[in-house]
Parts: C-alpha cells; structure tokens; sequence
C-alpha cells in the first residue's frame, strides 16, 4: 500500500472555467508541497479538494494507497486543516477556541498543553481575552497554535505566513520543519519560498 498523499488525474471547475486539470503528484511522508499561483488559479479549491470538502471534476485524491472516500473517517482523524482565514469565536478567548478547536479534531483538550502551545505562539498574557481584542496576526497565531498538539500527520494550511511578524513566522517554520522530520506531510500555500532545512524536500505546484 502507497503510503502517504497522491493525485491522480485532479481537475477543478468552477462555473464554467476550467482552473486546473490532469494535477498527478505523490507526496510521501517528510515532505513538504508548497502550492503556488496567481490570485484566482485554483490554489485554495485545490486545498478544499485535499481535504475531500470539495468533489474534483476530475481524477481522485488518495491517502495511503485508497481514495478518500472510502476512508474519509480515518483520513480526517490525521488531518489538520486551516484556511485562510483564522476561523476563531470572537466572544471566545484563544484558549477556549484552542479547545473547541481540538475537541472537534477529535482530541481531548489538555489545558497545560494548550497553554505552552499559546505562550509559544506568542500569546502569553492574551490567553483569556476575547478574540475579537486581537490583532490579525495574533488571531492567525492563535489558530496556528493547533499545529503541535494532537496526532495529526497531514497538515493543509491555506497562506499560514499571512499577518506573522518575523517571531511568529520563525515559529511557525520550527514547527512545520519539526512536524516533518518526525514523518508528518505537509501542504500549504505561500507566495514566498519556505525557509526550511536543506535537508528537508519541498515539492513546488504552480497553478
């Protein structure tokens, strides 16, 4: 069995526009694939697909050597999706929306996990405080905050530099690099090259 993420054949329409079609690539576990493209080429359909919220037109998604379909709920248990926008309750505090966050992932919260995750992101003192008082930054942060908690392998992340300072963007780079060398995947979009280790193999998709 084919371990890892693969594309066979993938095409994207969306009215009446073809986006992108015949996409085939394996991505095995330790890799990184970085998605690239213009605003509007496809680039967070394509995420969507991935994560098997969105049918293709075309061609089939598999994880582990099976299409997702037919094993949508072990797929999603080693799944971590964050789409562009950092999806956070505003009345809620980043803690309690770390919570929610886990728990709908399948995961029982640990609050002192969760704590050093947040003080880690850079959020120490701000734990508590409604969401709606953060920053655009902070708020990304906060949803970032999930990434080293739980067991999850594939992580599929729609602009995750978006809004980080230099801190929080050499934070985020120490996770995803760590996340990879321990065997996890990952799948994100940027428009500016990912400053890994020249160890670790990137895989470039330009849309």
């Amino acid at each position: 069995m084919s371990d890892g993420l693969e594309l066979r054949g993938l095409a994207c329409v969306r009215g009446r526009r073809r986006l992108f079609r015949d996409l085939n690539l394996r991505l095995p576990p330790g890799q990184l694939l970085r998605v690239i493209g213009p605003n509007g080429a496809g680039k967070t359909s394509l995420l969507r697909m991935l994560c098997g919220l969105l049918a293709p037109a075309q061609g089939q998604v598999l994880w582990q050597g099976q299409p997702l379909q037919r094993v949508r709920e072990e797929f999603h248990r080693q799944l971590i999706y964050l789409g562009h926008a950092a999806a956070l309750k505003d009345d809620l505090s980043p803690l309690e929306n770390l919570q929610v966050a886990l728990r709908l992932g399948g995961v029982a919260p640990d609050d002192a996990a969760a704590l050093r995750a947040l003080a880690d992101a850079g959020l120490r003192g701000r734990e508590h405080v409604p969401a709606r008082t953060l920053s655009q930054g902070q708020r990304r942060r906060a949803a970032l905050a999930r990434l080293p908690l739980g067991q999850a392998r594939l992580w599929i992340l729609d602009e995750p530099f978006n809004a980080l300072d230099t801190a929080a963007n050499t934070w985020l780079l120490g996770l995803i690099e760590g996340h990879l060398q321990r065997g996890g995947l990952a799948v994100l979009t940027s428009h500016q090259p990912v400053a890994l280790a020249s160890t670790v193999v990137q895989q470039e998709l330009t849309l």
